[in-house]
């Protein structure tokens, strides 16, 4: 009884989620609530297990050094070099934000990247007067590549990696980045030919661009040293936490009250709190309650021993449905607690007398981070990037996203089973 609730619960909030008809982060938390009224789980199980606290804190870091970075006018100036560098033609425009978001998703986590990206993104097509919404499908879907290729990308190779001792920083490298380049080629060709024709610059604007002194939108202030030196050192805090042994929610935390407390005189802290977009925050609350109910009832973790037992422990075939099941499954529900639940029993394979494991990180990894360009839902960055895009009344549709975010997914799943299948399998076989 208590699992069909749960169940219900979480269907019915993902459809009206997905209907877009009501607020998405009043639904998400209205669902959790209600695993809470019908007992699935307690209110101290929620905040205690199933609310992911460290990714709250993590995106509340980085939105206030955002929003106080975003004041002294460095964004703009950024977007406006960028899109300098290409002429303000729309398709390379697109490819540099494309390039940059994956380069950018892979050495710090794609949250951070895309709370750095988007505001920039925004600034440029105001400018060049092209649609928004291409460059911020780009965005999502460079990021949940990108972050692929390392340990510190996305969250799900980070819990692969503190869970398998030899699967260092160089082993992500060296096994899913070459991978992941091929996957991010041939996606950008594909969306190049989607919104090619979308993207034409008029000569007028590419002139306007031209004329324009980015310097002009730089405030040179006492704020703009303080944030972008707050900035650099919260990136390089990033980059080097696996040597430093500092967790990424610390680094941002400090780099967020850093910033707060030396310009505390130029903006108040209740100022900069009411620019937060507290209304994705909540989001992921909700989420994470409505995934922390089916965990709670052992839908998620029968989901993966079903997996395993449907394979009768043969490698290759096991490796495939851990890929294209994560994959799949990883566009609807948030790929971390899937992921934590598929540890153990991956773990559990050595009992059987599996010594090669690694083929079975490899496709949890590419399938949990690949899979979130499924849908909007599917990855931390894509409902920070929709979240922030609709602050500036620019709307990232769910079914729109669908149909270009699934192809997407279903092409990149068939380039990993053939690397898989030939990289690991075969030569194991």
């Amino acid at each position: 009884m208590v699992t069909t609730l749960a169940l219900v619960i979480f269907v019915l909030s993902y459809i009206i989620i997905m209907s877009e008809k009501l607020d998405r982060a009043l639904i998400a938390c209205t669902g959790g609530v209600l695993m809470l009224i019908v007992g699935i789980f307690t209110v101290e199980t929620a905040f205690l297990k199933y609310i992911d606290w460290s990714t709250i804190a993590l995106l509340l870091s980085m939105m206030i050094i955002v929003t106080i970075t975003s004041k002294t006018g460095v964004f703009e100036f950024v977007a406006i070099m960028l899109a300098k560098l290409v002429n303000g033609r729309g398709v390379p425009l697109l490819f540099a934000i494309a390039l940059v978001t994956a380069i950018g998703s892979a050495f710090l986590a794609n949250v951070t990247t895309v709370l750095l990206l988007v505001p920039i993104v925004l600034t440029l097509v105001k400018i060049l007067q092209v649609p928004a919404v291409p460059y911020l499908v780009v965005i999502i879907i460079s990021s949940n590549i990108g972050g692929a290729a390392t340990l510190i990308g996305d969250p799900p190779n980070i819990m692969i990696g503190q869970a398998v001792e030899h699967l260092t920083f160089n082993a992500f490298l060296i096994h899913l980045s070459p991978v992941v380049t091929l996957i991010f080629f041939i996606t950008f060709i594909g969306l190049a030919l989607l919104y090619g024709k979308r993207l034409k610059v008029s000569k007028h604007n590419q002139l306007k661009l031209k004329q324009i002194d980015a310097l002009e939108y730089v405030t040179f202030d006492s704020v703009l040293f303080k944030s972008v030196g707050v900035l650099i050192l919260t990136i390089f805090g990033f980059i080097f936490h696996p040597f430093i042994h500092v967790e990424l929610t610390s680094v941002a935390m400090a780099g967020a009250l850093l910033l707060l407390l030396l310009t505390h005189q130029e903006h108040r802290t209740d100022d900069v709190f009411k620019q937060v977009d507290w209304g994705t925050l909540f989001f992921f609350i909700g989420l994470f309650l409505l995934v922390g109910g089916l965990e709670e009832v052992g839908v998620i973790d029968e989901l993966s021993r079903g997996m395993i037992y449907y394979t009768e422990g043969d490698l290759p075939k096991t490796a495939m449905l851990i890929l294209w099941m994560t994959g799949i499954l990883s566009g609807f529900v948030d790929n971390i607690p899937f992921v934590a639940a598929m540890i153990p029993v991956i773990n559990e394979f050595k009992e059987y007398g599996m010594t090669n494991l690694d083929p079975l990180w490899w496709s949890l990894a590419l399938g949990a981070c690949l899979g979130g360009n499924g849908t909007l839902l599917g990855s931390s960055s894509n409902l920070v990037v929709a979240g922030l895009a609709a602050k500036e009344k620019e709307h990232v549709n769910f079914i729109e996203f669908l149909k270009v975010g699934l192809p997407v997914v279903l092409v990149s799943l068939i380039v990993c089973t053939v690397y898989v299948y030939f990289r690991y399998l075969l030569p194991f076989m």
